[in-house]
């Protein structure tokens, strides 16, 4: 007898053809509270410097908080926050690096042209090119082992010495 395997159904090919969409777009966004938005407001503002002061500020308990910042969606918005501060904080170091290129102080100055020109890609080299050439040979090897084989000179560059006496 022939083993005969049956085609498979029109709905499989279908989905085969039709794959489904991604998963990250069909999982719902999970909501945060406005507390502990508030916590994380004042962590990325500098307003608090530890996780308690943050949830003291948003009437939370420490705790709560910490176990909130461990969950995946909360840790991706905090993520986000301090990436967005950043990127305003990056435009106004940029301006300021800028005004100081008009400062008064020689120093101040030099250092904010160097850096200006530095994220230009023009910036001296930061290791010396220093480049020694120098042959320097050894006139004795000396084998410092357990059990030595009989002593033999492997290069000299002076002539062996007899002594006759």
């Amino acid at each position: 007898m022939e083993n005969i395997t049956p085609a498979p159904a029109k709905r499989a090919l279908a989905a085969l053809e039709n794959p489904p969409a991604a998963d990250v777009a069909a999982a719902p966004t999970r909501r945060i509270s406005k507390k502990v938005q508030t916590a994380i407001e004042a962590m990325v503002s500098g307003e608090s410097k530890t996780i308690a002061d943050a949830a003291a500020k948003a009437g939370l308990a420490r705790e709560s908080l910490s176990r909130a910042l461990n969950t995946p969606h909360v840790a991706a918005h905090l993520h986000q926050r301090v990436v967005r501060t950043l990127a305003i904080a990056a435009a106004k170091a940029g301006a300021t690096k800028v005004d100081l290129l008009d400062s008064d102080n020689a120093m101040a100055r030099d250092r904010a042209s160097t850096f200006v020109l530095g994220l230009a890609g023009i910036q001296p080299a930061t290791t010396p090119s220093l480049n020694l050439n120098i042959e320097v040979r050894a006139g004795y090897v000396i084998d410092l082992s357990d059990d030595p084989p009989p002593l033999r000179i492997v290069s000299s560059t002076a002539a062996p010495l007899i002594d006759h006496d």
